[in-house]
């Protein structure tokens, strides 16, 4: 399956071969948790650096549980950040992550209401 977006970017999602799918690019359900890993991700490097904090990169990774009975869907999403900087205060990043949780990432804030979503984060100084 190719999906091209409305503004013009295209990807491959495929489905396992045990479903009939070749196994040619990412699950569709995936896809939905990749999104809202970029979606949260974005928006704590956007609020840090408005805030004029030094922040040279912003990772974060999502380990998600499923229901066992169709739909099978996010019953659970852990986000952990990993943010580097100079500087960078636990208080800054903490707001930032809450702020995407709860204000800005539309994506996270869909899923929740479906899942119990939580966040934690650690801060690596870069020189």
């Amino acid at each position: 399956m190719l999906a091209e977006s409305a503004s013009g970017h295209a990807l491959v999602m495929d489905g396992p071969p045990e479903h009939g799918g070749r196994n040619l690019g990412v699950r569709p359900m995936e896809m939905l948790l990749m999104g809202m890993g970029g979606c949260t991700e974005f928006d704590v490097l956007l609020i840090l650096r408005r805030g004029r904090h030094h922040v040279s990169f912003c990772e974060v990774e999502l380990d998600a549980e499923r229901a066992e009975t169709d739909p099978k869907v996010f019953t659970r999403i852990h986000a952990h950040f990993k943010v580097g900087g100079r500087g960078l205060t636990e208080k800054a990043v903490e707001r930032a992550v809450k702020m995407s949780a709860e204000k800005y990432c539309s994506a996270s804030i869909m899923l929740g209401a479906m899942a119990e979503i939580t966040h934690d984060f650690e801060i690596v100084e870069v020189e």
